[in-house]
């Protein structure tokens, strides 16, 4: 056998070999550990290319998406999930120090009271806190002030010697977490997960399966509205057969919460959102979702739950959106809780949906 035949037979045989959750954790931890609020990505994009398989070529774009094209021939398939996070931007430096501070993306800005914070700057990270605000008398009821930061200086000139400057994201410090089994706490699986995923697809791909193009997408900006995606879907157009967002399923799977909606148990596999605030997928491309799991004997859910996602920016194109993710459970929080199962499965569907349909 030939030195490039059984390179060849090497990877062909990689391509057939199932994701496990150590691998999922591999992928998984230093994604979350990597920080990029809406709109400053490039960290958590540079981080995605290095865990890509050697053979893939990356595209970058002028609104910062990373692109990977598969396979030949139409018709084009597009699988989006989003690089950014939730976080804070600082909008004023006071004279006292402290840092005024306005959301990117929607949360409760109460679960970061009084928590570590980070702010990113052109020299790096420097530390701060997230300020808890001031005490009310008792039975007064007011609502808080919007958050400041602290970062340990008492000026607006000490504040602009450490290098930071209006227009700094700040988030909080953030480690990956693991739990029991195959549990893991942490902050912004909120899209890491279907960025992790997008990245184990193609470490597992069977290139010689493809029957079509394949447009695998890590999109910018999705938190303050699905500006990265919009860039992609005016590019692609009418192009575009279908598109598969791959992003947080918020689940109901939670102590305190009634079990009517968004029920998908966290731990039970990858979940097809037949719908949310943003699309309805038709129920002819569910049934053929749930089809193809079965063949590739994947774990599959099938709900409806709260938010949107980037498929839907398509939709005025008459691209149908056919979106996937993981039950996430406590989104948007400090302590977000996956299952490194959910993961696999996810990645496998992934890979499934780009090999077989």
């Amino acid at each position: 056998m030939s030195a490039s035949t059984a390179l060849t037979a090497l990877s062909a045989l990689s391509a057939q070999t199932p994701t496990t959750v150590g691998e999922a954790e591999r992928v998984i931890r230093p994604l979350v550990e990597s920080y990029g609020v809406s709109g400053t990505e490039a960290p958590v994009r540079e981080t995605v290319k290095r865990l890509l398989p050697s053979w893939v070529k990356t595209e970058t774009d002028t609104a910062g998406n990373l692109w990977v094209r598969v396979g030949k021939g139409d018709p084009i398939v597009v699988i989006v999930a989003h690089l950014d996070e939730i976080g804070f931007r600082i909008t004023r430096i006071r004279d006292d120090g402290t840092l005024e501070l306005e959301q990117r993306g929607g949360f409760f800005p109460s679960l970061f009271e009084g928590r570590p914070a980070l702010v990113h700057t052109e020299q790096g990270p420097v530390p701060g806190v997230f300020m808890p605000r001031d005490s009310v008398k008792a039975g007064e009821r007011r609502t808080p002030p919007p958050l400041r930061a602290d970062v340990g200086v008492s000026s607006s000139e000490a504040v602009e010697q450490l290098g930071i400057r209006v227009g700094n994201t700040l988030t909080m410090v953030k480690q990956y977490v693991r739990m029991a089994g195959s549990r893991a706490i942490g902050r912004s699986f909120d899209d890491r997960m279907g960025c992790a995923a997008l990245i184990l697809a193609l470490r597992h791909l069977d290139r010689a399966r493809l029957k079509h193009q394949v447009i695998f997408v890590w999109s910018v900006r999705e938190e303050i509205g699905l500006e990265g995606a919009t860039a992609v879907a005016n590019q692609l157009g009418l192009s575009t057969a279908r598109v598969h967002a791959v992003d947080t399923f918020v689940t109901a799977d939670s102590p305190l919460e009634v079990q009517t909606f968004a029920a998908a148990p966290v731990g039970k596999g990858a979940v097809a959102r037949a719908l949310d605030n943003s699309s309805i997928t038709p129920p002819a491309q569910v049934d053929s979702l749930v089809a193809l799991a079965k063949r590739r004997a994947i774990a599959l859910q099938v709900g409806t739950t709260n938010g949107g996602n980037d498929g839907s920016v398509f939709a005025p194109y008459g691209v149908p959106d056919v979106p996937i993710g993981w039950p996430l459970r406590y989104s948007h929080s400090p302590a977000e809780v996956v299952d490194l199962k959910d993961l696999v499965s996810l990645g496998d569907l992934t890979r499934a949906i780009a090999e077989d349909w």
